[in-house]
């Protein structure tokens, strides 16, 4: 799929050790994934594309990724617990 990409998809995790991919070539800026976001982690960028602006409050609930019609973001959780405080 790499060779249909004109840009590599962005890899980044949050403090709390989940994972993002966003495929920002798949990404058309619908919003979805932003309006159900029960955290309030994403954000459309000046590109309207998709982005984590808030990583710190990722909760990795996937719903970014269950509603997005594009496949563009995929979200790992992240497999240690960190506990706050």
């Amino acid at each position: 799929m790499k060779k249909f990409l004109r840009h590599q998809a962005t890899c980044t995790s949050s403090p709390k050790g989940h994972g993002f991919t966003i495929i920002r070539d798949f990404c058309k800026g619908c919003r979805i994934c932003v309006e159900f976001c029960p955290s309030g982690a994403l954000g459309l960028d000046d590109r309207f594309k998709v982005t984590v602006v808030h990583p710190e409050k990722c909760i990795a609930c996937r719903m970014c990724e269950y509603r997005c019609p594009d496949l563009a973001i995929y979200v790992r959780k992240s497999a240690v617990k960190v506990k706050d405080g």
